[in-house]
């Protein structure tokens, strides 16, 4: 039996999983497509998964991008409903450089080709070239996020036409984010470097990857704005976050300044999700998004061969459950995605613990994750106005530092714990703060286990775990 694999979480079959690539909702079937190596020391490809009627239970279809006509690997970039079928706009890589491309699926259906192959490549998915390569200067595009552009500049009531292109340029060392427009997904013109008005609230030399963009209506002053998502590469490590203002032509009016989007040890990269036109009401589209993000955060600067994972069952790294995203007052929450619960209680190992709480600052409320011998394998401590995360006493993570994030002082606190094989999801104060970390908990995680000190009061709780109701 594997303890370390998620039953909830998209993990490749085998091999490295590099980033989530792009995610479209149609209807109520999910398509979630992935870069991934089947080998440490294999050649990037696209991956392909879909769930009906909810994110948990997953089913990996036959792979749709892998490297061909002397490219050295396909990477991430963007799906985009497209007619009865769809658009994915990926990376090619090459001897001589990046570019974007594109493939086409005639018709989208829920049921997906899987193969007794492992490796089999999905027919249907036909390649249609180069849409955007070196031009006005710029090089080496790549990493593009794709989503419909507005009718109007200044009416953002008046709908969609034609579409929208942010993407990567230049080196790796020195990345430039750019624009670009198309009227019909094929023709694309660069409009220019993406540039800020007002403080991006991080330092113009940063390296800027992965940019990502949705749109939101603050739930506060009524208002569509749009939500930019970037990953900071610093030291080693990655930093994710958002930018909340208004996008016009390539330049972007910051009204609320970098801001990290999670606080935990492994979540970057963060994707959009498309949806299918006409799937929506126009009253609720834009009231909220979902997005996912890779639970590894280190980002490129990772080393598969260091995953306990890799070791004992063949596969690294996992895919965030999907976050709903709504806006208020310039700040984004997240929470978990509907039916989550239900799907605990299918299970055979995942647990969840949520809980309203009275915790003043000086108390606190401790949740541990008890492992299949007894063992702690990592703490969640709600102290008021902190919450943290330590996974230092496990021998997998032995010394990592402890995550922690500040929190705001409010009349309840809530807090959500969501444990799935080696992931551990935590939701802290209606989603103002979340934290996700990678924890191997030997032969799964047996309880959460909580604990108060002080003045800390559980107004209400709920449990769950396999069986449960």
């Amino acid at each position: 039996m594997t303890f370390h694999r998620p039953e909830l979480h998209v993990t490749p079959e085998s091999g490295v999983l590099d980033a989530p690539a792009g995610v479209l909702l149609d209807g109520d079937t999910w398509h979630l497509f992935h870069q991934y190596r089947p080998t440490p020391d294999a050649p990037a490809r696209w991956a392909h998964a879909v769930s009906v009627e909810g994110p948990f239970d997953w089913e990996i279809c036959d792979d749709v991008l892998v490297p061909a006509g002397g490219e050295t690997a396909v990477r991430a970039g963007a799906v985009v409903s497209s007619g009865p079928g769809l658009d994915l706009y990926f990376t090619s890589v090459t001897a001589a450089g990046t570019s974007i491309q594109v493939a086409h699926l005639d018709e989208l259906d829920e049921a997906c080709p899987v193969s007794d192959d492992e490796f089999a490549v999905d027919k249907r998915i036909r390649r249609t070239g180069d849409v955007v390569g070196d031009r006005e200067g710029h090089v080496r595009f790549r990493s593009p996020c794709v989503v419909p552009d507005w009718e109007s500049a200044d009416d953002r009531h008046a709908g969609h036409d034609g579409w929208l292109m942010l993407c990567v340029t230049g080196s790796g060392e020195a990345p430039v984010p750019v624009v670009l427009t198309s009227p019909d997904g094929r023709s694309w013109d660069f409009i220019g470097p993406l540039t800020f008005t007002g403080d991006p609230g991080f330092d113009a030399a940063s390296i800027v990857v992965g940019p990502r963009i949705i749109r939101l209506r603050d739930e506060v002053d009524g208002n569509i704005y749009d939500v930019l998502l970037i990953t900071l590469e610093q030291d080693g490590i990655d930093i994710s976050g958002y930018l909340v203002g208004t996008l016009r032509e390539a330049t972007f009016d910051v009204r609320t300044p970098f801001t990290r989007i999670d606080h935990g040890h492994d979540f970057t990269r963060p994707r959009n999700t498309n949806v299918t036109p006409g799937t929506v009401k126009p009253e609720k589209r834009y009231l909220q998004s979902v997005l996912f993000g890779l639970l590894n955060g280190v980002g490129r600067q990772d080393d598969p061969a260091r995953h306990l994972s890799l070791e004992e069952e063949s596969w690294a790294n996992a895919l965030s459950l999907p976050r709903v995203v709504t806006l208020q007052g310039g700040l984004v929450f997240q929470t978990p995605p509907a039916g989550l619960p239900d799907a605990i209680s299918r299970s055979d190992r995942a647990r969840s613990w949520t809980g309203l709480c009275e915790i003043p600052t000086g108390s606190s409320l401790t949740a541990t994750l008890i492992d299949a011998a007894g063992n702690t394998a990592a703490t969640v401590t709600h102290a008021g106005d902190t919450l943290r995360v330590d996974r230092s006493m496990n021998p997998h993570h032995a010394d990592d530092p402890v995550a922690s994030a500040a929190l705001a002082q409010g009349d309840t606190d809530s807090l959500s714990i969501f444990v799935d094989g080696s992931t551990l999801e935590v939701f802290a104060d209606g989603g103002a703060v979340t934290m996700a970390s990678r924890v191997y908990v030997e032969g799964g995680c047996r309880e959460i286990r909580v604990e108060l000190d002080g003045d800390a009061v559980i107004e209400q709780y709920w449990s769950r775990g396999p069986g449960s109701v």
